[in-house]
């Protein structure tokens, strides 16, 4: 039986400030450092054998991944980084604040926009066309993404690298994004596109399941 850990990057300072954030590249907070060091150290008290670690191309997963590691003295094991595990793409949402868009736009709105599973946030008019991601091809860059569009691209890595893992018995794992460790959940799961809307992931707080050969959940956990 392979387990797998899914983990939320520590606090950000577009976490901490209440700004949107989707593929902009911001730093942790001092107080997210800690929580990825913490994370660290309550996964080594759980006897793990991880034989990969999987994260995102943006900062704030890599330095947690990179922490927990270093906690973990897992620095041998292969850290794999793919714009699949990135976070959901807020489009022309990017940087602005929370509580000023509920003003602006309206609670409902808001709601629907951050929590809904189909709802896509409003649009850039353009692709920022970013270094790192322009060897994926022109257009590449979504202009904005519903969470049911980043689970479709997330299953792909999923089927092709965790999956085949944890059915050979190895422990994985995935240090990503709210978005996207909820749209593994649903995955995971099976929760149905409304329910998907009340499961919060909190930062730098490990969720481990327990699986079959079959990616049956025997168990699930989280670890505070």
């Amino acid at each position: 039986m392979a387990r797998l850990v899914l983990l939320r990057h520590g606090e950000s300072t577009a976490n901490r400030d209440n700004v949107y954030t989707g593929w902009s590249d911001v730093p942790l907070t001092s107080a997210g450092i800690s929580e990825a060091q913490r994370a660290g150290q309550l996964l080594l008290t759980q006897n793990f054998n991880f034989t990969a670690v999987h994260t995102s191309l943006l900062q704030r997963a890599i330095v947690t991944a990179n922490i927990v590691m270093d906690e973990l003295n897992i620095a041998a094991v292969p850290l794999h980084k793919t714009w699949r595990l990135n976070e959901r793409h807020y489009g022309a949402l990017r940087g602005q604040n929370k509580e000023l868009t509920r003003q602006e736009y309206g609670a409902q709105q808001v709601a629907l926009w951050r929590r809904s599973y189909t709802t896509v946030p409003p649009k850039l008019t353009r692709p920022d066309y970013e270094r790192r991601y322009t060897r994926y091809g022109y257009r590449f860059e979504p202009l904005a993404e519903s969470l049911a569009m980043a689970l479709k691209r997330l299953v792909p890595y999923w089927l092709d690298h965790i999956g085949p893992a944890l059915i050979n018995g190895q422990d994985q794992l995935v240090v990503a994004h709210g978005s996207t460790i909820r749209a593994l959940i649903k995955y995971l799961e099976g929760i149905s596109d409304a329910g998907i809307d009340g499961v919060e992931v909190a930062n730098g707080q490990p969720i481990v399941y327990e699986l079959d050969a079959k990616l049956r959940i025997k168990n699930k956990t989280i670890i505070d």
